[in-house]
């Protein structure tokens, strides 16, 4: 049994996370406090919401301040919760101390929980977390297999996507003859989808028996995964006179209409050498709507990993840099292994990773490791 502190303001709790090392969070939940009345002194002005973007940031971080304190309180009362169980489970009465040390086994656990919680709430927060996500997945090394393994991740974040009640448009595909893809780009929207999916950038490598093998020879192939917060037209300045728009018949499945009509759209960002290529839909302007809001996220990744050079070399190290050349992951078929290499993460339950898009496992170990490098900085 750990030791709780009677005042209930922080704990020394296990070894997987740590209650920041004895710090005493009350000040920074007051100071919290206050901010929530500020918010609301804010959001009850009508004119707030004249500017769309100024009114969704406050809204925001109104919710994950309210979520905060939700979350401090349950704490408080978890840890009286458990100092009185504690008490109970050491009386004379035999029934008493079974069923006091029973409910230890559930208090416990959720001290943990609220603890990160808390923990992730109170880090400087990084202003891109609450967007909606735009993913692009290219086939890489393998061929047809490498676009059937692209088709599987899309797949795969599809569904994983629907069990955290997020929405999935895709926004531009390249298949092949075989039912895979050269490259396909989607949009994710719905709460803190960055947040959760920015961890899935890099070289995603899978080894396997193709369907077309017919010695039964393991093949391994990759598929790079890109995902990019979806930014707005603040965030990055994109000049006329920067652009060179063209369009072209679209190629690929589609009808006559796409062989008769031009209304797919290439978009060329002259400084950066960046190409968007644009023809799911069968208007040229949505067409090219789609393909500025994906420039606009291609541009603004540019600017963010500028940024992100201030990180510290052994949190890069750990979490990765989220280059596109980086490898991260391989998904070992015959051995049903599912490896995650930035954490030295290995479950075997790949099956049910890949056909129902259980990542919540190695997402919360990311954000775990995350954390704790993040708690390191800031003590330094």
């Amino acid at each position: 049994m750990y030791y709780l502190h009677a005042d209930c303001t922080c704990a020394l709790w296990g070894s997987k996370l740590e209650w920041a090392a004895g710090m005493d969070y009350a000040p920074l939940i007051d100071k919290r406090r206050e901010r929530l009345a500020e918010l609301e002194t804010q959001i009850a002005d009508p004119e707030l919401f004249q500017d769309r973007q100024r009114a969704g940031e406050l809204m925001r971080e109104h919710r994950r301040t309210q979520e905060l304190l939700r979350d401090w309180e349950s704490l408080q009362q978890t840890l009286q919760q458990i100092e009185e169980n504690r008490e109970l489970a050491g009386s004379d009465d035999p029934e008493m101390a079974e069923l006091a040390a029973a409910e230890l086994e559930e208090l416990e656990p959720r001290v943990e929980k609220l603890t990160e919680q808390i923990q992730y709430s109170l880090l400087p927060r990084d202003a891109t977390e609450d967007r909606d996500a735009l993913v692009e997945i290219r086939a890489g090394t393998g061929g047809d297999e490498a676009a059937l393994f692209a088709g599987d991740l899309l797949g795969m974040y599809q569904r994983y996507a629907e069990s955290r009640g997020w929405r999935v448009e895709v926004l531009d595909a390249s298949p092949n003859d075989i039912g895979g893809f050269k490259e396909v780009t989607a949009r994710i929207s719905g709460e803190e989808v960055f947040r959760y999916l920015k961890y899935e950038s890099g070289v995603h490598r899978v080894q396997r028996v193709p369907a077309t093998e017919t010695q039964g020879r393991i093949h391994t192939s990759t598929a790079t995964v890109a995902v990019l917060p979806e930014a707005e037209e603040v965030d990055v300045e994109i000049r006329p006179e920067d652009l060179r728009i063209e369009t072209c018949r679209a190629g690929g499945a589609g009808g006559q209409h796409v062989n008769r009509t031009e209304s797919a759209v290439q978009i060329f960002h002259l400084p950066t050498g960046i190409m968007v290529r644009c023809e799911n839909e069968r208007s040229q302007l949505k067409n090219k709507e789609t393909g500025m809001r994906i420039l606009r996220a291609r541009l603004f990744e540019m600017k963010q990993r500028e940024a992100q050079e201030s990180y510290s070399a052994q949190r890069r190290a750990l979490i990765g840099s989220g280059g596109r050349e980086e490898k991260i992951r391989t998904y070992n078929f015959p051995q049903n292994r599912f490896t995650d290499h930035r954490i030295g993460y290995t479950a075997y339950n790949l099956d049910i990773v890949v056909t129902t898009g259980a990542l919540d496992e190695v997402i919360t170990r990311m954000q775990h490791v995350e954390m704790e490098e993040r708690m390191d900085e800031l003590k330094s």
